[in-house]
């Protein structure tokens, strides 16, 4: 099994288009693009794109390959929550990445102490 994770941006111009007609539509768009890429690999390979979108939409294949996953996990810890646990742990993986492209896009005054302080200029 292979399988392959993008994270794209809800927001970003080039995918604004879809995804305010569609909820997952960069993700789905992603992972098209993923198995495209990849379609060698499929004579030899089960192949998965895991496509995420930064507001949260997973494409579908994704969805229910990470289901599966996670209903296997739960039979193998005797634990129904574990799917959730799956799920909890890759949206605030998301969360985390966007909290860094966020202040990321934050300039900072040089000569002053950059602690919990934004200059937007």
């Amino acid at each position: 099994m292979t399988w392959d994770v993008t994270v794209t941006d809800t927001l970003a111009e080039s995918y604004l288009l879809a995804t305010s007609s569609a909820a997952g539509a960069a993700a789905e768009g992603a992972a098209e693009r993923k198995e495209l890429k990849y379609q060698s690999l499929v004579q030899s390979h089960t192949f998965i794109p895991l496509a995420f979108e930064t507001l949260g939409p997973i494409n579908t294949k994704g969805k229910d390959f990470l289901n599966d996953l996670g209903r296997r996990l739960s039979a193998a810890v005797n634990d129904i929550r574990e799917t959730a646990f799956l799920f909890q742990r890759i949206s605030l993986t998301i969360q985390r990445f966007n909290a860094v492209c966020i202040n990321g896009s934050f300039n900072f005054d040089a000569d002053v102490d950059n602690t919990n302080r934004f200059n937007i200029y």
